[in-house]
């Protein structure tokens, strides 16, 4: 007697597991403009490269010995692979129960982040719905409150600092599906389908007695400016596309370097633009991404949180095929200072790149912090040292480009300067402890004053410092290593990254100090 009416039982309960919430609630996910948690993995992943794991589990009801029904757990997990890359993916099935905790099983969601964490494999969260945080139903389903506790939160701050975390908000994602989705390294949202919040509206209609929609409490342009959440586009397959993307420049684990991707840019290519694209006029300001553009690899720059901390450019590249961390204040937006959200974006930026082991390439122009009023509310200087701290606490090889400004403590922190300070600056170099646009007013105060035509004083005043703004007279004093012709700044780096990765294979494995979502 052979084993064939146990796997045909086992084929039937597979099946009812595809079914998810039955046809009436897949219906429903269609309407709203969302695919189902088993069409996003089948559109992330490779073709039929996905092996479940968990797929019996669910709420089982019995007529005798006989299965009758059962309604699946809510979170659907397996491994499967991007690009032939083997990865970890799981996902909230929001047609039973609205993917929240009443219908999780057994701890599908947190052996989830164990197999990616154990097996040293990335793991991509695909959030639609509270992702396990569970409501008040649980009270009357367990006969009992509870205290909180997030489930397997120590496996999941711990994966941050060894293998990639990449979340996609893909529905109304409340509670602790919020949380799952900022506690990445990388996380996208679907503009017009999915809001992120930590409570939902009816929470804080109740706490504040104001009546507030879906979209205004958390939509796209709250969670992407804030930061929350780093990108947003417009459809599941962008958010899939950018997930495979950004997965494509880092490696499996700490463990291992970035892969290599096959070099289709000429290393030597040298842009007749970037010859022009500094204005002489200091008070004019350029196109950073384009300068960027012009630099690394062409088409390789994916920008990361472009709408917040909008002063600094930060993203992933490639120069000569080797993924890289790049960065470049933009003085569109406050004259490339350095704000309190971008001081927060730049510190995540560089543990994100220290964690994985991807080389620093950092084009500065920085005027220094934001100054003024809101500046101070905001607490510029208390995250801007914060993110000084993770430009020295980082170990990962770093090159810097300076195109123009260099000033203050912000401008200082261009790289950690104790190191070798491995530095090229263009000849549009302008730097020094104050802009002498501001500067020569605090440091000749007494003098203004006291003249009897102040406007002619000062014009005075700074025709005769601009002899010494030269960035010539500072490479005399060895105080700037080299002054390259813009032109030739891509060959340099393409020159250096090899090396780079040579040095950088000799430190694999976890940094000791950990990432910080």
């Amino acid at each position: 007697m052979d084993w064939d009416p146990e796997v045909e039982e086992l084929k039937r309960r597979q099946e009812l597991a595809r079914a998810m919430g039955g046809p009436e609630n897949v219906e429903r996910q269609h309407k709203a403009g969302r695919l189902t948690v088993r069409e996003r993995i089948e559109r992330l992943l490779d073709r039929d490269s996905f092996h479940e794991t968990g797929a019996l589990a669910g709420v089982a009801k019995y007529e005798g010995e006989t299965l009758a029904s059962i309604r699946p757990a809510n979170f659907v997990m397996g491994t499967g692979r991007i690009d032939g890359r083997r990865v970890v993916v799981g996902g909230d099935d929001f047609t039973v129960r609205g993917g929240a905790n009443d219908a999780s099983i057994g701890g599908k969601q947190g052996y989830s982040e164990r197999m990616a964490r154990e097996l040293r494999l990335p793991i991509v969260r695909l959030v639609d719905g509270t992702g396990g945080g569970g409501s008040v139903k649980t009270y009357e389903i367990a006969g009992r409150t509870y205290v909180p506790g997030n489930p397997s939160w120590d496996v999941i701050a711990a994966s941050m600092s060894e293998i990639p975390v990449l979340a996609a908000a893909l529905g109304p994602v409340a509670g602790l599906g919020a949380a799952r989705v900022a506690c990445s390294h990388f996380s996208v949202m679907v503009r017009g389908i999915a809001q992120v919040f930590v409570a939902g509206p009816p929470v804080v209609e109740r706490a504040f007695g104001t009546p507030i929609d879906k979209e205004s409490l958390g939509g796209w342009k709250i969670q992407v400016e804030a930061g929350a959440v780093d990108n947003v586009v417009d459809s599941e397959d962008e958010a899939f596309e950018q997930i495979r993307r950004v997965l494509g420049y880092l490696p499996r684990n700490v463990w291992e370097m970035p892969p290599r991707a096959t070099p289709a840019d000429d290393p030597r290519r040298r842009e007749p633009e970037l010859l022009s694209i500094i204005p002489r006029n200091r008070r004019r300001p350029y196109d950073a991404r384009k300068l960027v553009s012009h630099v690394v690899d062409r088409g390789s720059f994916l920008e990361i949180g472009a709408k917040y901390g909008p002063s600094l450019v930060a993203g992933l590249a490639r120069l000569d095929g080797y993924p890289v961390g790049v960065m470049a204040n933009d003085p569109m937006h406050s004259g490339g200072a350095l704000t309190a959200d971008g001081s927060e974006k730049m510190t995540r930026m560089v543990d994100l790149c220290d964690t994985f082991h991807l080389p620093v390439v950092n084009f500065v122009d920085n005027p220094g912090f934001l100054i003024g009023t809101q500046a101070e509310k905001a607490g510029t200087i208390r995250k801007g040292v914060r993110a000084l701290q993770a430009v020295y606490q980082a170990s990962v090889p770093w090159i810097t480009i300076i195109v123009r400004r260099v000033f203050g403590v912000a401008g200082a922190g261009h790289a950690n300067v104790q190191a070798l300070n491995l530095r090229y600056a263009w000849p549009s170099g302008d730097w020094g402890s104050l802009p002498l646009e501001g500067g020569i007013e605090a440091a000749y105060k007494r003098e203004l004053e006291a003249a009897p035509d102040r406007a002619a004083l000062l014009k005075e005043i700074e025709a005769r410092l601009n002899v010494y703004r030269s960035p010539f007279r500072t490479a005399e004093a060895f105080n700037i290593e080299e002054i390259i012709d813009p032109r030739d700044t891509r060959p340099l780096l393409t020159d250096w990254i090899a090396l780079a990765y040579d040095n950088e294979a000799t430190r694999l494995g976890p940094k000791t100090r950990g990432m910080r979502p």
